[in-house]
C-alpha cells in the first residue's frame, strides 16, 4: 500500500494533494451510516471522496453530492470519483455547505437528501497545525457542529436520516443540538480503539422527530489482543483488500 493512496476491493483513494488523510474515521462512518432504501445523498467535508465513495459502493441506486469547501480537496475528490467505478452517481462540488441554498426559492423545487453523511472538523481553533489546508479540514470553526445540524435539518427529506462520527466528548452536545432542531437520535455506536479502552469517538445517527423509532446503543472494539476485532472486520470486510 503506497503512502500516497488507499486500495479498497473496489476503489483508490489517492490522499496525497488533500488537508486531512485517508483514516479510521471515515471508513467507520462510510461502513456504519444506513443508507438502505435512500436515493440521494450528501457527504459534507469530503475530503478525498472516501465516504461518498463507500457509500456508493454499498447502494448501487445511491446519488451522491459531495461538497468541500476546499479547491485541493476538491480536486483530489474528483480524480478519485474518476477512477472509481462510481463516476456516473457521484458529483462533487467545491462551497461551503452552510451557504448551500435548498434551492426552494422563485417556484423551485427544494434541493433535499434522504442521507446527509458528515466526518465534521472537531479540533478546537487555538490548535494550529503548519498546514493551512490542514487546519482548515480539522478545526471546528470552519464548520461548527451546531451551524452544521441547523442547516442539515433544512435540507433533509421528511424521514431522512444524518450520520456522524464525533469525538466521544462532543456527542451528547451533538445529541442535546439534533433535539433542539427536530431531530431524534436512532443509533448510537461508541468507538474504542482497543479492549480496556474508553471510547474515543462516537457514530451518531438522527431521525427526523416524527418518525417513530427506538434508539440504538452499542460500542465496536477495534482491535483486541489479536488484531482487528470480529466485529470490526464484519463491519467493513465489503471494503478492505485484506486486513493484517
Amino acid at each position: 500500500m503506497s503512502s500516497e493512496k488507499f486500495t479498497f476491493k473496489q476503489f483508490e483513494v489517492w490522499h496525497d494533494k488533500c488537508g486531512m488523510k485517508v483514516g479510521f474515521d471515515g471508513v467507520l462512518l462510510g461502513a456504519w451510516a444506513d443508507t438502505s432504501g435512500c436515493r440521494t445523498m450528501i457527504d459534507i467535508g469530503t475530503g478525498t471522496g472516501l465516504i461518498s465513495l463507500i457509500a456508493a459502493q454499498r447502494n448501487p441506486q445511491l446519488l451522491v453530492t459531495a461538497i468541500d469547501i476546499m479547491p485541493d480537496a476538491v480536486e483530489q475528490a474528483r480524480e478519485n470519483v474518476l477512477r472509481s467505478p462510481f463516476a456516473d452517481r457521484i458529483h462533487v462540488v467545491e462551497g461551503d455547505f452552510l451557504h448551500m441554498d435548498t434551492g426552494s426559492k422563485d417556484g423551485q423545487p427544494p434541493l433535499l437528501f434522504d442521507a446527509i453523511i458528515s466526518n465534521p472538523p472537531f479540533y478546537s481553533a487555538d490548535i494550529h497545525s503548519p498546514s493551512a489546508e490542514r487546519d482548515t479540514a480539522r478545526h471546528s470553526s470552519s464548520l461548527p457542529l451546531s451551524g452544521l445540524i441547523e442547516h442539515s435539518v433544512r435540507m433533509l427529506t421528511p424521514g431522512g436520516r444524518m450520520s456522524l462520527i464525533l469525538p466521544f466528548a462532543v456527542a451528547s452536545d451533538a445529541i442535546g443540538l439534533a433535539y433542539m432542531n427536530g431531530l431524534q437520535l436512532s443509533r448510537r455506536t461508541d468507538v474504542c480503539n482497543s479492549e480496556h479502552k474508553a471510547p474515543k469517538r462516537t457514530l451518531l445517527e438522527f431521525r427526523s422527530a416524527d418518525v417513530v423509532c427506538e434508539s440504538e446503543r452499542g460500542q465496536l472494539i477495534i482491535r483486541d489482543a489479536d488484531g482487528y476485532t470480529d466485529a470490526y472486520r464484519r463491519l467493513t470486510e465489503d471494503l478492505y483488500v485484506s486486513l493484517k
